[in-house]
């Protein structure tokens, strides 16, 4: 069982990972996390896990959040020291809601649940068979872009990198150029072929080719030099740090 851990206080998440350890079943820790922030940027990049634990107020905020700006496919077990979030908690993919400090019984029975809801549950994934049955993906090739009175079409081997200032999103051509473009950065991730384009923060979606140079940078992140230059550091975010290296060497 592979489980992700959301949790600001450090002593905690240890005594919640010593109490899994403890437990039952066989429970694999793949990432402790401590921020709204951290956890959206880990989970647009990896894998879902069988479970997630979640504490509730965490240094940035609720931990809803996390469910707005994501589409959460796994069941949660919410941890709090609060016990007035529990309707809001039922909302969402909550399967459990532990008030801290958690006890060890508490947790087994939470395991427990969590593995009967699986075996009743569980069916084909039928939504992978029918992605396998479109055969291979097409990926978008050209914008149609505004210039002045004019509609021009913008190739993808123009393009250097996309990224987001407030709510507008602009690509950056390699000439250079800037224009507007009509989708978000979480749409051109699915529109873009991700051998070519690397969501490497919030708000940079850049090529492999504007990429000019790596360098290491504080608090185990990468400082990035596009080209063309931008305005401000471009840092891969430290969540996203090692699937931009799979990519980086074409592991995609």
């Amino acid at each position: 069982m592979k489980v992700v851990i959301v949790e600001d206080e450090p002593l905690a998440q240890v005594e919640l990972i010593r109490l899994l350890n403890a437990c039952e079943q066989t429970v694999e820790v793949v990432e402790s996390l401590d921020s709204i922030e951290d956890t959206v940027d880990w989970l647009q990049v990896n894998p879902m896990p069988d479970l997630l634990f979640l504490d509730i107020q965490l240094s940035d905020g609720l931990s809803f959040s996390i469910f707005e700006q994501l589409e959460i496919t796994c069941p949660v077990i919410f941890t709090t020291a609060y016990d007035e979030y529990a309707i809001r908690a039922f909302r969402v993919n909550s399967i459990d809601y532990l008030l801290k400090p958690v006890e060890q019984e508490q947790l087994q029975q939470a395991l427990d649940k969590y593995e009967l809801l699986q075996s009743q549950y569980s069916a084909v994934d039928y939504t992978v068979l029918k992605d396998l049955m479109k055969g291979p993906k097409s990926y978008k090739d050209r914008f149609a872009v505004t210039l002045g009175e004019r509609i021009v079409h913008v190739g993808i081997d123009e393009v250097a990198y996309f990224y987001a200032d407030n709510s507008v999103v602009y690509l950056q051509t390699t000439s250079p150029k800037r224009y507007i473009v009509n989708y978000k950065l979480e749409q051109l991730e699915q529109l873009l072929n991700p051998r070519d384009f690397f969501r490497v923060n919030r708000t940079y979606l850049v090529a492999l080719k504007s990429i000019e140079s790596v360098h290491k940078y504080f608090n185990s992140r990468l400082l990035l030099q596009l080209m063309p230059a931008t305005k401000e550091e471009v840092l891969v975010s430290r969540a996203r740090v090692s699937s931009f290296m799979d990519w980086l060497e074409g592991e995609v």
